[in-house]
């Protein structure tokens, strides 16, 4: 059974007032905006509308959670980087998650989303700057990795690994991901399971209670 396949929409928070509270276990995705981060999570659910997919980038504004039951949930971050997003609505989200990244207790270990054809912009670095001295886990899926060839992978796979590790430490793991072609997806499974249940698969395989 895949890890994700019973999350279902639990609340919508535009101020951190608005958050649940920060109790079991939470895994936040962060992205730029376009680079594949709603269409991730709907593959990783396997739930084709369970995080909005939209053409036109920077329509999620609002921090959204997913619960997978047992006070877990999976955490959709809005998109950053979209140029015509209004300044004051740029200066709040800026705000709510570099507070949210550094603070929030619940907060198991951060996703972030990457086109492997344009990684580590200056706003994926900044991410990683304001989550990584929290000393907790990172998993970088570089998405779109269908549009590259095989070897044009490979090299881009070591290249960005060494540049994360260089400048942000061992605790980031990154890999190739492709919503389209569902290339990566049971090892993204496998890493982010074992943020929320830990190292037992039978834990895994049980399906989430209701709440």
């Amino acid at each position: 059974m895949p890890v994700f396949q019973n999350a279902r929409f639990h609340l919508s928070a535009h101020h951190l007032r608005d958050l649940p509270p920060a109790s079991g276990i939470e895994v936040a995705f962060a992205g730029r905006s376009n680079a594949g981060k709603s269409s991730a999570l709907n593959t990783l659910a396997n739930h084709n509308r369970l995080a909005f997919v939209s053409k036109q980038p920077g329509r999620t504004q609002l921090i959204n959670f997913f619960t997978l039951g047992d006070d877990k949930h999976l955490v959709d971050l809005p998109g950053y980087g979209y140029a015509k997003v209004p300044e004051a609505m740029r200066m709040h989200w800026q705000n709510v998650l570099s507070r949210y990244l550094s603070e929030r207790q619940s907060l198991a270990g951060l996703v972030l989303v990457m086109d492997s054809r344009h990684p580590l912009t200056p706003l994926d670095r900044q991410m990683l700057d304001w989550f990584c001295p929290s000393g907790k886990p990172v998993h970088v899926l570089l998405t779109k990795s269908d549009k590259l060839s095989r070897s044009e992978s490979t090299i881009l796979l070591g290249k960005v690994r060494k540049e994360l590790h260089t400048g942000w430490g061992d605790k980031i793991t990154v890999q190739l991901f492709s919503s389209l072609k569902k290339l990566g997806v049971d090892e993204a499974e496998k890493v982010l399971g074992e943020w929320f249940f830990g190292n037992d698969p039978d834990t895994q395989d049980e399906p989430a209670s209701s709440e």
